[in-house]
């Protein structure tokens, strides 16, 4: 499988790491990985991290962990949802996904919300080919 970014100069250019969109080619017979919202619960205590940054670490560790078990890794995924509560925190996820992915980056959308599951301030979601 191969991930090729898409750009058009007719579309506003990527604000952040994320690519406009991602083309991915299956060279083999591949799997698509539908992954639901991950947010920052601790797996070992099941308590919510506090503060956002450890929010956020605590999501991509999550979505992370739910990848590898289904045989992928960062490189796989093609598309991003992001939800954040105040979107002034828009620039620290910036900057926690340019440490977590390389280019191309996936596709992405991010959306202010009201509110998320136990108070969370952050969530994500991915589409990954494994």
């Amino acid at each position: 499988m191969s991930n090729h970014p898409i750009h058009t100069d007719k579309a506003p250019a990527a604000l952040g790491p994320y690519s406009q969109a991602i083309s991915a080619n299956f060279a083999f017979k591949g799997t698509v990985l539908f992954c639901s919202g991950q947010i920052g619960l601790d797996p070992a205590t099941g308590n919510m991290r506090e503060g956002f940054e450890a929010q956020v670490d605590q999501a991509f560790a999550n979505m992370k962990a739910v990848i590898e078990a289904a045989g992928g890794n960062f490189g796989g995924v093609v598309k991003l949802t992001l939800f954040l509560t105040d979107l002034s925190n828009f620039a620290t996820v910036n900057a926690k996904m340019e440490a977590l992915f390389a280019k191309p980056y996936p596709a992405r959308s991010t959306v202010g919300v009201a509110s998320l599951p136990k108070g969370a301030l952050f969530e994500v979601e991915a589409i990954v080919t494994v």
